[in-house]
């Protein structure tokens, strides 16, 4: 029996089809509630899409985690793959400790140190918060100026995880890019949390006392994002956007095989099986033509590869498919079971 947190709109909807259509058990429960152990006693696994903006997963998900593999369940997504989601600190760690190729990185919780270190950096350089996606909490640093505004507001007053003010500059931007009545509805929507924040918003702790500098790696009109699941690798290309330095979130994605870097889809592979990892999206750019791993993440927006005309195997084959993403998570776990 495989137990399953259900939420709307996440990997869950395809993970109760798989499994209703393979006549494979399961349960729903609801992993909030005080008695989860309870409700899981019948079951060998959880499967739980939980989300980096859902400030009660972010307090308790990796701990629920934690002690359901001690007690022999399986998890997804399980430790392995987890722990270091939406943690651009930790990923720092992780990468470098197995000598994976990624864009550099810098690290500092000292303002003393990091002011030091700004003052001889080359620029530009790219500041991020640990957390976010989009290309959420992500500003370009062009130089000591600018960096050591940001130090000095990080090691100050902090920031928000939520930038309300953010949130409405990307409405704005996709309606620039879509032209529709509904990205021009959603300026409204942005306004509005300018003066009504989100309940959720209020509950996230302000960061602040760490100092997170990556490298920009010029020359890159685009990334290459690979996802990783068991024994397939998917990927597209996101263009960056018009007058800015990220793709993340740009909306412009290319969807042909052509256009992907098998050096990626096999460092993809190389580093997933180091890590144990059960399914992982990477993120690459490019500096003097070798790939370099920018960040990774567990979830991504499924909507962006239902489009993705194929797979890769571990061998490097391609083959031509349409497919659902959380059918591959479904089916590996459903194996474990």
């Amino acid at each position: 029996m495989i137990g399953i947190h259900a939420r709307a709109g996440s990997f869950s909807d395809k993970w109760i089809e798989y499994f209703s259509a393979k006549g494979i058990p399961y349960k729903l429960v609801d992993c909030c509630d005080s008695n989860i152990m309870e409700q899981l006693e019948e079951c060998n696994g959880l499967m739980w899409h939980w989300a980096h903006h859902d400030h009660r997963a972010v307090l308790f998900a990796r701990q629920l985690t934690y002690a359901l593999e001690t007690s022999g369940k399986y998890v997804f997504p399980d430790s392995k793959t987890v722990w270091h989601f939406d943690d651009k600190v930790g990923q720092k760690y992780l990468f470098e400790s197995i000598g994976a190729p990624v864009v550099p990185t810098h690290i500092f919780y000292n303002k003393t140190i990091a002011i030091k270190w700004a003052m001889t950096a080359s620029y530009p350089k790219v500041f991020k918060l640990r957390g976010g996606a989009g290309a959420e909490n992500v500003f370009i640093i062009k130089n000591y100026s600018d960096a050591k505004k940001h130090i000095d507001k990080i090691f100050g007053r902090g920031y928000k995880v939520k930038n309300r003010l953010n949130f409405l500059k990307e409405r704005l931007w996709h309606f620039k890019r879509d032209r529709t009545l509904t990205s021009f509805l959603n300026i409204s929507k942005g306004l509005a949390r300018l003066v009504l924040p989100k309940e959720a918003e209020k509950k996230f702790p302000t960061e602040k006392n760490y100092a997170y500098f990556q490298d920009f790696i010029p020359g890159n009109d685009s990334d290459i994002r690979i996802i990783v699941i068991g024994d397939r690798a998917f990927g597209i290309k996101r263009m960056v956007r018009k007058g800015d330095f990220r793709a993340s979130g740009s909306g412009n994605i290319i969807y042909d095989k052509n256009e992907i870097p098998i050096e990626c889809i096999r460092i993809a592979f190389e580093v997933n099986a180091r890590l144990g990892a059960q399914c992982l999206a990477y993120d690459f750019v490019y500096k003097d033509k070798k790939p370099l791993i920018v960040e990774v993440s567990y979830s991504y927006s499924r909507e962006a590869y239902i489009p993705c005309p194929g797979y890769w195997t571990r061998e490097l084959e391609w083959v031509p498919t349409s497919f659902f993403p959380e059918y591959f998570m479904a089916e590996d776990f459903s194996k474990l079971i």
